[in-house]
């Protein structure tokens, strides 16, 4: 998370009560059992957070903020624990709203697909592996699209540029929380790709099939301020208010929260997306993938030393105290 929501966070505790800043932060609950993601629980306001790219990995200069397979990996084990702890609970207590936040601990959300696995398994011509990690990443999006169950509703909360499959997650998610000057695009064309794990499908629940090929096609990253303009994000702040945007969109859902969990269920029967149907689009892109040549693969290595070259994790590690109480303020 970006140094400036950093500080925004703390000038808000500062101005909360210590008492009610302890109350709730007492109500979070940690899962430590993952090295790439930072889990919690807000039991009161029924919410999971999950934060990519955790500070607790090693700080070595060759992480990149992108989806690697040992990413994906912990995404879709937080995942099925989630959806299995939420059908657990709605057999024991019934149905309720439930958030679930998809947000990085990175000052960029999500750089995209792992270009390094993919240059290796195209040359290797190694088509069932980079089919492997391509449904992979499909699963987890499709999961967290029809939102674990019916009960549940995704919120990307993006403070950092979200490019390629970065953004195909966000776009998985029923609301996009942005803050503004974000970089948000797909820049797959660059090396005679197209995104295909799932960009055109939620795309087009969004706007238009026309403008939906023309933004996967033309390279361009585009502000999050003009992708609220073209009604792609949902909810756009000023840098720094991100997590307090989230708290709001949870605390209006929660007062109409029948209305909301039925308006999910009418969004998935008027314009459903199957696993099947991204499954086959998934192919596609692999079958793509496989015909690109040596120019193409240069070009995908400058993207990745580019990559290596930024700085993809906060200079300074909050400690999950600071964390914490910067949720505590926003409650």
């Amino acid at each position: 998370m970006q140094s400036v929501c950093r500080s925004a966070c703390d000038r808000r505790a500062a101005s909360c009560p210590e008492g009610n800043a302890m109350t709730a932060v007492e109500i979070l609950h940690r899962d430590t059992n993952y090295r790439l993601l930072r889990t919690q629980e807000d039991l009161a306001a029924n919410t999971h957070w999950c934060y990519m790219h955790s500070h607790r990995f090693p700080r070595d200069t060759g992480y990149r903020a992108c989806f690697s397979v040992a990413l994906m990996k912990e995404m879709r084990e937080y995942l099925k624990r989630t959806a299995d702890r939420l059908t657990l609970r709605a057999t024991n207590a019934g149905p309720s709203l439930t958030h679930l936040v998809m947000a990085s601990e990175a000052n960029v959300y999500n750089l995209g697909g792992d270009l390094d696995l993919f240059c290796r398994l195209i040359r290797e011509r190694n088509r069932e592996h980079l089919l492997a990690y391509a449904r992979l990443c499909v699963e987890g999006v499709h999961e967290i699209h029809v939102g674990l169950n019916r009960n549940v509703h995704s919120i990307a909360l993006v403070q950092g540029d979200a490019l390629g499959g970065g953004l195909e997650l966000a776009l998985s998610c029923q609301t996009i929380v942005a803050e503004s000057g974000v970089g948000m695009g797909f820049p797959e064309v660059l090396f005679d790709l197209f995104p295909g794990m799932g960009a055109y499908s939620f795309l087009c629940q969004r706007v238009s099939p026309h403008f939906a090929e023309q933004m996967m096609l033309n390279g361009t990253i585009y502000s999050s301020d003009e992708l609220h303009r073209l009604g792609i994000v949902d909810v756009l702040v000023p840098k720094g208010e991100g997590v307090q945007a989230v708290h709001d969109v949870i605390r209006r859902n929660q007062r109409i929260a029948n209305a909301r969990t039925a308006m999910n269920r009418v969004r998935q029967a008027r314009n459903p997306i199957s696993l099947a149907e991204l499954m086959q689009i998934t192919e596609v892109w692999v079958d793509t993938a496989m015909q690109l040549g040596e120019k193409s693969l240069r070009t995908m290595e400058r993207l990745v030393r580019a990559q290596q070259k930024r700085p993809t994790v906060i200079d300074t590690p909050r400690e999950a105290s600071e964390l914490d109480t910067a949720h505590a303020a926003a409650l």
